[in-house]
């Protein structure tokens, strides 16, 4: 997976298991009092579905999450670091298969921006998932037509 270099995002599509600490560690700068993590993880569930093994993520949007990162910048402008990871390939229960960290001077704004990158790559990035289970494999249920990044409203 690419590190990020000098800038303040580091935003990657990888089928590499995502560096969680790694990636918590860099967000946290001289300037940052408040850094959130939120990680996604593979459940042994979905909706309708019990049983669930293992999902497989499809990417086509790279170029989405940079539009997250600069929203969810241009919202909050005293975000310090801000990272969107993401797992394409399959994953087995437990793994981790996205990432956003968030680093801000205070904690209602890393909270709130943090919850606003998650929110907003679920809604507009197209990454297909396909859930695996005893009985077969097929795509997830709950899918809802993705919307440009832009068109959300403000929070």
């Amino acid at each position: 997976m690419q590190r990020p270099g000098g800038g303040a995002d580091w935003i990657a599509l990888t089928g590499d298991q995502l560096p969680v600490d790694e990636a918590t560690r860099w967000a946290a700068t001289p300037g940052a009092g408040a850094v959130v993590t939120f990680c996604g993880i593979v459940r042994a569930h979905a909706e309708g579905r019990d049983g669930v093994v293992g999902l497989s993520y499809e990417e086509v949007a790279l170029a989405r999450l940079v539009e997250v990162a600069a929203e969810t910048r241009r919202r909050w402008p005293l975000v310090e670091r801000l990272a969107c990871l993401h797992r394409v390939g399959d994953l087995v229960l437990s793994e981790t298969s996205v990432v956003v960290v968030v680093s801000t001077p205070h904690r209602a704004e890393a909270f709130e921006a943090a919850r606003f990158a998650i929110d907003t790559l679920k809604e507009t990035v197209p990454i297909w998932k396909r859930e695996h289970w005893a009985g077969g494999s097929d795509w997830a249920t709950g899918a809802h037509p993705l919307r440009p990044v832009r068109m959300l409203e403000r929070h």
